[in-house]
C-alpha cells in the first residue's frame, strides 16, 4: 500500500499541485491557519476532490473550529479521524488530533492511552519524543506517546506540527513520517511525504 502524507498545509492546500500517485492520501492536521470554519471548509472541498481512492484526515492544533464538531456529510472514502480507527486492506489506522484544549488538561494523555494495541499506522499530529521533533534547541514531542508506543506494533507514525523536521526515517521497524508541507520560516513547501507499507 503506498500513503501520500501530508501535514500542516495551513490553508496553502490550493497550491499543491501534481501530487504523486498513492492509494491513500493522509493529512495529519493544521490545514486551516487561523482555525476559522471558513478555512476547513475550504480545506474539505479541496481535500474530497483529490484523485485518491481514500482520504484520512485528523486535526492539528490550528484546526480547533472544528472541537467537538460532528463531521458528517463526506464522501465515503473521506474519514475524519477523532480518536477513532479505520479498517483499510486489512491495515488499521488510528487517528489522535491535536486540540488545544486537550493539550492543556489530561484528556491529550488519556487520548494517547487509549490506542488499540492492534493499530498498524497511528496518525496524530504532534510527533513522539525524540524523533522529528528537534527545532530551537528544544524536542516538542510527546512523551506520553512515546511511552504509549512501546506497547504497540506499529508499521508507522504518521505526524507533523515541527515544520523544521520535515521528512522521514525508519528506525525498530517502524516509519516515522514528519509530512509538514509548510517551511519553517512559513514562505515555502516541502515535498509531500510517500510511504509504502
Amino acid at each position: 500500500m503506498k500513503i501520500l502524507h501530508l501535514s500542516d498545509t495551513h490553508g496553502c492546500h490550493h497550491r499543491l499541485r501534481d501530487l504523486p500517485d498513492a492509494d491513500i492520501v493522509v493529512h495529519s492536521g493544521d490545514f486551516c491557519m487561523v482555525g476559522t470554519e471558513q478555512e476547513a471548509i475550504d480545506f474539505l472541498n479541496w481535500f474530497c476532490d483529490l484523485p485518491y481512492r481514500h482520504k484520512i484526515f485528523i486535526c492539528g492544533n490550528h484546526d480547533d473550529c472544528l472541537y467537538g464538531a460532528k463531521v458528517d456529510g463526506l464522501d465515503p472514502n473521506v474519514h475524519y479521524l477523532c480518536n477513532s480507527v479505520i479498517e483499510i486492506d486489512g491495515l488499521k489506522l488510528y487517528g489522535v488530533p491535536m486540540f488545544m484544549g486537550d493539550c492543556v488538561t489530561d484528556r491529550q494523555s488519556r487520548n494517547y492511552a487509549r490506542v488499540p494495541d492492534d493499530t498498524d499506522i497511528l496518525i496524530t499530529h504532534s510527533p513522539v519524543y525524540g524523533i522529528l521533533d528537534f527545532d530551537d534547541n528544544i524536542n516538542y514531542g510527546s512523551e506520553e506517546l512515546l511511552h504509549r508506543m512501546s506497547a504497540l506494533n506499529l508499521k508507522a507514525l504518521l505526524f507533523g506540527h515541527i515544520h523544521a523536521q520535515h521528512g522521514l526515517i525508519k528506525q525498530s521497524g517502524i516509519i516515522f513520517s514528519n509530512g509538514a508541507i509548510m517551511n519553517s520560516t512559513y514562505d515555502s513547501l516541502n515535498a509531500p511525504n510517500i510511504i509504502e507499507i
